[in-house]
């Protein structure tokens, strides 16, 4: 039998260590030292930046004005082999079909869409040719190419898997293609020709009934955002019948509840008791137990997919790189979708490099502005802040977030609830939760956060950029 070297038990039947051991503690108790040190502590400028809102009882609604605009969603896509299909329900992502929820409709639909594959700079689509189709990409990137003031070519916009195009030839009966869609990378795509589309509306009632109620939604009044138009007579003749009008509010507003993290933290009383000099253990042991919590927050604000940035901006807000590294250009890009009062970057510390090798290589060289004493790169005058919780994937591609913030700026704000019970920090609470018979003190250690984003244009992401070695 194998015993350990200070009792007579057998090492198979020993029980986790619980708390600090006072070996352990004896290290802040001799010698000059420092308090204790970890890897894991980052600046946190997400947690720093973000205005933080009181959220009594534990939610927040975020009224907006009601939009008329549908859909618009990404697509998903399975294969078998080099044979590539769309998921029949992922169809209703399309503006045509949000909401259409008979199966058996959909995956016949499904079914009539032909794959095709392009290489690099082949034309998908050719402006002014008939628009006869509905295109899905299931792979690659594609230009939107479109024609400037004197009839040159100038790139609208880039897209990529999951983006679609062309349905809206369907619901609104255009005749020609207004753009071009050339491929940059090999890209492979799934087709529906119009006219297999109308044959399938014909046979089905429910398809034929639902494609019109979105006509009609169409013919509504809206302004460029999509939201339900306020009519407005201006340069009028006097005594003329002035419009009437309101302003038309979603129904179903979405609201935010406050999400929690939490761990229990442990303390021996022998330790406690004892090894307070100079540095008192439990102290040091909770403030170390904080900052693991507030990193686990700033993740949590950035990847959770219920009100994690990266998974809350609009689709329309997400655009990509056109060479594939961050340049300059895509930059001045994502400033035009957070036009207004934009107000810091956000990006993974490789990600700032791999613009800044770009601006050199351009001749371009970005200026520093002072943000609280602390030297920062900046672009347009806008702060690029790091975050290295914004993920980095296995082919070494990452994303960059443009915030505008504050809740008078309709922007991105932070949630928590201040003046909790036991309240060691803002919406942070140390609760004491007793002694076991093992002399072991536990704090229930909690924190309260979410995120909203109040309308769509205050986040902006560049999506897969690549960063390189």
């Amino acid at each position: 039998m194998t015993y350990s070297n200070d009792s007579n038990l057998n090492v198979e039947d020993r029980q986790p260590q619980l708390s600090l051991s006072t070996a352990a503690a004896r290290n802040l108790a001799t010698t000059a030292k420092s308090a204790p040190q970890t890897q894991e502590i980052t600046s946190r400028w997400l947690l720093k930046l973000l205005p933080w809102v009181q959220t009594k009882g534990g939610t927040f609604r975020v009224n907006r004005r009601l939009s008329y605009t549908v859909g618009d969603g990404r697509i998903t896509f399975t294969n078998t082999g080099a044979a590539v299909q769309v998921i029949p329900q992922e169809l209703t992502e399309l503006p045509l079909l949000r909401g259409f929820e008979d199966v058996d409709v959909l995956t016949a639909l499904a079914n009539l869409f032909e794959q095709q594959e392009y290489a690099p700079d082949d034309v998908i689509v050719e402006i002014g040719q008939p628009a006869d189709r509905v295109i899905l990409i299931a792979r690659g990137k594609v230009n939107k190419i479109g024609l400037g003031k004197y009839g040159e070519q100038v790139v609208l916009d880039v897209l990529a898997d999951g983006d679609h195009f062309g349905d809206e030839t369907i619901a609104q009966s255009e005749d020609t293609w207004q753009y071009t869609l050339k491929a940059i990378t090999r890209t492979i795509v799934l087709s529906l020709p119009q006219q297999a589309f109308e044959r399938r509306i014909g046979q089905s009632e429910a398809l034929q009934a639902h494609v019109e109620q979105f006509r009609a939604r169409l013919s509504q009044p809206q302004n460029a955002q999509g939201e339900a138009a306020i009519q407005v007579a201006t340069a009028h003749p006097q005594e003329a019948t002035l419009l009437g009008t309101f302003a038309d509010y979603e129904l179903t507003p979405r609201e935010y509840e406050l999400s929690i993290a939490q761990t229990v933290l442990r303390v021996s009383t022998r330790v406690a008791d004892l090894y307070n000099e100079p540095y008192n253990q439990t102290e040091e042991q909770l403030r170390l137990t904080i900052e693991t919590l507030r990193e686990r927050q700033e993740h949590e604000l950035l990847n959770n997919r219920e009100f994690g940035l990266l998974h809350n901006a609009d689709l329309k807000q997400r655009i990509y790189s056109r060479t594939g590294a961050p340049t300059p250009d895509d930059l001045d890009e994502l400033l035009a979708t957070v036009w207004k009062e934009p107000t810091f970057f956000l990006a993974h510390p490789r990600t700032i490099a791999a613009f800044g090798r770009e601006a050199n290589r351009q001749g371009v060289y970005p200026h520093s502005v002072d943000v609280n004493g602390v030297q920062v790169t900046a672009w347009r005058g806008v702060p690029i802040f790091p975050c290295s919780k914004i993920p980095i994937t296995n082919n070494r591609t990452s994303s960059v977030l443009l915030l505008r913030t504050g809740l008078e700026k309709q922007g991105v704000i932070g949630l928590h609830q201040t003046g909790i019970p036991d309240e060691y920090q803002p919406s942070l609470s140390v609760r004491f939760m007793g002694i076991s018979e093992k002399a072991i003190i536990s704090y229930l250690v909690t924190a309260y956060y979410s995120a909203a984003v109040l309308i769509p244009d205050a986040l902006g992401i560049l999506e897969d950029v690549e960063i390189g070695r």
